[in-house]
């Protein structure tokens, strides 16, 4: 099975490597000795290719896989390496071309691929009230409304406080 990115046949693939990695969490229980591991899974997979692309049409390879890199967007991938692996969907992260000196229409190309992984939508929460929106906004509400009669009442603190003082010099006069 040839690789194929999308609906583009990758050309005269030299070479495929995968890096797989699983995550582990470690844990110390207190007053034990050892340690606990935690699989946690396993990382999105990578996956590392290069080939040639010749003759007259590989110019326009070229330009189409730089395309697709430019894009970002998740892309089917087929190629015996990853068929047990089971892996749908991959990005590319990281592209090089280079234009062969003295061959004409020939260009090398690498690829580093990485697995996408679609997020999981997260879960509803069945004995979650829903109107607790609303009783949070009625208590904002009535908060707002406390909040202008303290205003209210600073205002009147301030304006006895200014007539105190000016009865307080009136009588100072007298």
């Amino acid at each position: 099975m040839r690789p194929m990115l999308d609906d583009l046949e990758l050309l005269q693939v030299q070479e495929i490597t995968t890096l797989d990695r699983r995550a582990v969490a470690e844990h110390k229980p207190p007053g034990l000795d050892g340690s606990v591991l935690q699989n946690l899974g396993r990382r999105p997979t990578r996956l590392t290719l290069w080939g040639v692309a010749t003759g007259p049409e590989a110019l326009k390879f070229i330009e189409q896989l730089n395309d697709k890199y430019r894009a970002g967007q998740p892309l089917a991938f087929t190629a015996d390496i990853v068929a047990d692996a089971e892996i749908e969907k991959m990005i590319i992260d990281d592209l090089q071309t280079q234009d062969l000196a003295g061959k004409p229409e020939r260009f090398a190309y690498a690829l580093t691929l990485r697995e996408h992984i679609e997020p999981v939508e997260p879960e509803s929460a069945p004995g979650l009230d829903a109107d607790i929106l609303g009783d949070a906004l009625g208590q904002l509400d009535n908060l707002m409304a406390g909040l202008e009669v303290i205003q209210q009442l600073s205002d009147v603190v301030s304006r006895l406080a200014a007539l105190t003082q000016s009865l307080q010099q009136q009588s100072k006069q007298l």
